[in-house]
C-alpha cells in the first residue's frame, strides 16, 4: 500500500470542458495526459514524483474507461523500453521516473529511442531532485537532453503552464519526431492552483489497432547504416522542426516590461523564486508584475537562437539564471551573441552560484548584485523588503538532524546485529544499496563504507574476492533486489562464485519510495501479481547458502551472520531479513484498531518501558538501538547523577529495545506492558490486585530510599 491514496482525488480527473479544475501539480499532470489523448503510460516511483505514480495507479478505473493502459514499471530502464510502442505507431505514449538516477538506470533505452526517433508522442516527465532536499547526487538531466538529442521543457510551477506543456510536449514530439523531457522540480509536483479543464480524450490510435496491424520499418532500427542516417536526421530534419514548432506556437514567454536596459533570462522551473526575489528588493508586486524584462525558457533544449538575439538586441546586460552546473545554457547564449555580433554582457554564475539550489535567498542575493553593478538606479526607485538571512549564531545552537530509520522499523535491528558481531570480529566491509537501510551509516550506527546505486549493493562488493581472514558484507533491500539485484547483484555472485555475504532486507515493499507493493509483497493487489518469494527467486539463480531470519530476533540475526561471514563454504551466502515495513503496517492497522475502538471492542496495545528502579544509566541500549523513541530523563534516586534510558509514548511495541538488552547482555531494566482498551470486567479485576500488591511492594521500595537518602 502506498503511503497516500489519491483515490478521491482522482475523481476530479473526470472534469470536462469548461470546469474549474483544482488541485496538486501531479493530478494536473495527469488530467493533462488524459487531455491529450495518451495510449499508455509507465514509470518508477521516486521522489518528486512518486505521488504521479500514486495517482496513476489510484485512477486505473478511470484510465481503463477511456482505454488507456498503465504499469507501474519494475524499474525506469522497464518503463523507457515501453516508448518502443511510439516508434513505428502514431501511439501518445508518456513514462515517469526520478531524475537523475532514473534516467541514468534508463539510459540505455532512452538512447535507443531518440536515436530511432518517434512517430506518436513520447514524453518523459522527470522529477528533478536537485537541491538541499534531495537524496541523490547532485546533476541535472540537461546533460542527457543534449546528449541524445531530447528536446527539454521546463515549465513555470503553475497549473496551467504544466498542463500546457504536457499537452504541447506531445505535439513537439510528433512535429519533430523526437522524444520529449518535461522536467518537474519538487515545487511544481506538489503546487496547488487551478486551470481550465477540458475534456478527457480516448487515444486516437490504440494500443489494440497498433497489434492488430503491425509495421515494420527497418530505418528506424539502431543498426548499421541506419544508425548513423539517424544522426544526419536529428540534425537535418528533426531540430530545424522542433525550433520551428517552438517559435510558432510560442512557448517561451516574453513576461514583465518591453524595454529597459537589463533584462532577466530565466529557466521556467525558477520563474517562481524569480519573481518573490524580485518582490524582496522591490522590483516587482506579488501577481508577478515588473517593468523588467524576462524572457522565460519553458524549453531550455533546445535554445532558440533568434528569440535570445531579439531580446538581447537593446540590452546592455542580462542576468542568466541558471541552476546547476555546468552552466550549458550561459554558454551557448554568450555563443549566440557573440555569432550575431551582439555585445550583450551575459552575467549568471558572476553573481549566482555555480552549484546549489537557487534559494530565494540565493536568488534575491545574486539578483541584487546584477541590479547593482548594471542598473543601481532601479533598486533607488523602490524600497527593499528585508528580510535577514538567519544569524549566524543559530548554527551552534540548533544541532543537525541527520535521516533517520522510523520508530519501529524492522531495519534497525539489523544493524544492531552487525554492530554486535563488529564487537566480536572487527570492522569488515559494508557495501550498502540505495533505500531505508542506507540511514545505517549515520549514527549511531556508522556501518557502510560505499554505495553504487540502487540494487547494486551486492555487485558494489564483487571486486572483494580475495582469501582474506574477513569477507565482505553487502545489504540490499526488497525494492532494490526486484528493480535491479536480481540479475547485476545476485546472479552476478552466483555467476562468478563471490565469496561474498549479503544481507536482504524484505520488509514486504518498495518502502523508501513510500511503500509500493512489489512482486514479493504479502498484500493482495487486485491489479498486480505479488506473494512471489525472493527465496524462491534466490533458489532458482543458483544460491545455495539461504538463510531466512526475522528482523527483529536481534539474537538470531547476530548469530547467523557470524556464522555466515566464517563459513568456510564457497560462494555467496545469502541471509534474508524480514519484518514488514512499519510505517506501512501502522498505515494499515491503525485505521482497524481506531474503528474497534469507537465500537466498544477489546483492542491490546503493546509497548515498552523502563524500570527507573533498575536502569543504571550507562545508556548502552540507546547506543545500540538508536529508536527515536528511546530517550532520557533525570533519575529518580537522588544519589544518582547519571540520566535513566526513558521510552516515550511514541512506542510501537516493536520489542527492539528489549531484543537489544538481551542480545548484548546489557541489563534487565526493560519491561512489557499490556496497555487495555475498552477493557472487560476481568481485565478491570486484574488491574486492581496488580495495583494493589505493585503498590505495597512500591511504598517499601520508597520508604528504602528516603533512608538512604537520609
Amino acid at each position: 500500500m502506498a503511503e497516500r491514496s489519491f483515490a478521491k482525488e482522482v475523481e476530479k480527473l473526470r472534469a470536462g470542458n469548461g470546469e474549474n479544475f483544482r488541485g496538486e501539480g501531479i493530478l494536473a499532470v495527469t488530467k493533462a495526459l488524459l487531455q491529450s489523448g495518451v495510449s499508455y503510460v509507465g514509470g518508477y516511483q521516486g521522489a518528486p514524483i512518486s505521488h504521479l505514480m500514486d495517482v496513476l495507479s489510484d485512477a486505473q478505473g478511470i484510465l481503463g474507461e477511456l482505454g488507456v493502459h498503465f504499469e507501474a514499471s519494475a524499474s525506469e530502464a522497464s518503463a523507457a523500453a515501453m516508448l518502443a510502442a511510439s516508434v513505428n505507431y502514431p501511439l501518445r505514449g508518456a513514462v515517469t521516473w526520478k531524475s537523475t538516477v532514473g534516467t541514468n538506470v534508463a539510459s540505455d533505452a532512452l538512447a535507443n529511442v531518440a536515436s530511432s526517433g518517434v512517430t506518436g508522442g513520447a514524453l518523459v516527465i522527470i522529477g528533478e531532485d536537485y537541491g538541499e532536499g534531495s537524496s541523490i547526487m547532485q546533476e541535472r538531466s540537461h546533460a542527457f537532453a543534449m546528449k541524445s538529442q531530447i528536446w527539454l521543457l521546463d515549465p513555470r510551477p503553475n497549473l496551467q503552464s504544466i498542463v500546457d506543456a504536457v499537452e504541447t510536449g506531445f505535439e513537439l514530439s510528433e512535429a519533430s519526431n523526437t522524444p520529449v523531457m518535461l522536467e518537474l522540480r519538487i515545487r511544481a509536483c506538489h503546487v496547488y492552483g487551478h486551470f481550465t479543464a477540458k475534456d478527457n480524450k480516448r487515444p486516437e490510435f490504440t494500443v489494440r489497432e497498433a497489434m492488430e496491424n503491425p509495421v515494420r520499418d527497418t530505418e528506424r532500427i539502431v543498426l548499421p547504416p541506419a544508425n548513423f542516417a539517424h544522426e544526419q536526421e536529428k540534425i537535418a530534419s528533426r531540430w530545424p522542426k522542433a525550433v520551428d514548432f517552438i517559435l510558432k506556437h510560442k512557448l517561451n514567454e516574453f513576461l514583465g516590461g518591453a524595454m529597459g536596459d537589463v533584462g532577466i533570462i530565466v529557466q521556467g522551473g525558477l520563474y517562481n523564486t524569480l519573481i518573490r526575489a524580485l518582490e524582496l528588493l522591490g522590483l516587482a508586486d506579488s501577481f508577478g508584475e515588473t517593468d523588467i524584462p524576462i524572457y522565460c525558457l519553458n524549453v531550455t533544449y533546445p535554445l532558440i537562437p533568434e528569440e535570445i538575439n531579439g531580446f538581447c538586441a537593446d540590452k546592455k546586460a542580462i542576468l542568466l539564471v541558471e541552476e546547476g552546473q555546468p552552466d550549458y545554457i550561459e554558454q551557448a547564449v554568450n555563443t549566440y551573441l557573440r555569432k550575431a555580433d551582439l555585445q550583450t554582457k551575459v552575467i549568471g554564475k558572476d553573481v549566482l552560484p555555480m552549484a546549489g539550489e537557487y534559494t530565494g535567498q540565493v536568488m534575491k542575493e545574486g539578483l541584487r548584485a546584477f541590479i547593482e553593478q548594471q542598473a543601481p538606479e532601479l533598486l533607488d526607485k523602490f524600497p527593499t523588503v528585508n528580510i535577514s538571512a538567519p544569524p549566524a549564531e543559530l548554527n551552534d545552537t540548533v544541532l543537525p538532524r541527520p535521516a533517520g530509520f522510523c520508530i519501529g522499523c524492522p531495519e534497525r535491528p539489523i544493524f544492531t546485529a552487525m554492530k554486535l558481531v563488529e564487537r566480536e570480529l572487527g570492522n569488515f566491509h559494508v557495501s550498502c544499496d540505495i533505500g531505508c537501510h542506507l540511514f545505517s551509516i549515520l549514527p549511531p550506527f556508522n556501518i557502510g563504507n560505499t554505495t553504487m546505486g540502487y540494487g547494486l549493493g551486492a555487485a558494489g562488493a564483487s571486486a572483494f574476492a580475495s582469501d582474506a581472514s574477513k569477507r565482505a558484507v553487502a545489504v540490499m533491500g526488497d525494492g532494490g533486489f526486484w528493480h535491479n539485484g536480481l540479475t547485476s547483484g545476485v546472479g552476478n555472485a552466483v555467476f562468478n562464485n563471490s565469496d561474498n555475504v549479503l544481507l536482504l532486507v524484505d520488509n514486504n515493499y518498495s518502502a523508501a519510495t513510500g511503500g509500493q507493493d512489489i512482486l514479493s509483497s504479502r498484500a493482495d493487489n487486485p491489479t498486480k501479481s505479488t506473494r512471489h518469494p525472493i527465496q524462491k527467486a534466490l533458489r532458482g539463480l543458483g544460491v545455495n547458502w539461504l538463510k531466512t531470519v526475522r528482523t527483529y530476533d536481534v539474537t538470531t540475526v547476530r548469530d547467523i551472520l557470524r556464522e555466515a561471514i566464517a563459513s568456510k563454504e564457497k560462494g555467496p551466502k545469502v541471509i534474508v531479513a524480514e519484518g514488514e515495513c512499519m510505517l506501512n503496517r501502522q498505515r494499515r492497522e491503525k485505521p482497524i484498531v481506531r474503528k474497534m475502538m469507537k465500537n466498544g471492542e477489546r483492542v491490546v496495545r503493546t509497548r515498552f518501558g523502563v524500570d527507573p528502579d533498575t536502569c543504571t544509566g550507562d545508556h548502552a541500549c540507546i547506543r545500540l538501538s538508536g529508536c527515536p523513541s528511546l530517550t532520557i530523563k533525570p533519575n529518580p534516586d537522588p544519589l544518582k547523577t547519571d540520566p535513566i534510558a526513558h521510552v516515550n509514548n511514541d512506542c510501537v511495541g516493536c520489542g527492539h529495545c528489549g531484543e537489544v538488552s538481551h542480545a548484548a547482555v546489557l541489563c534487565p531494566s526493560f519491561y512489557e506492558a499490556e496497555i487495555i482498551y475498552n477493557p472487560g470486567v476481568w481485565d478491570q479485576f486484574k488491574a486492581g490486585i496488580r495495583r494493589s500488591v505493585i503498590g505495597f511492594f512500591q511504598s517499601l521500595a520508597d520508604r528504602r530510599r528516603v533512608a538512604r537518602a537520609l
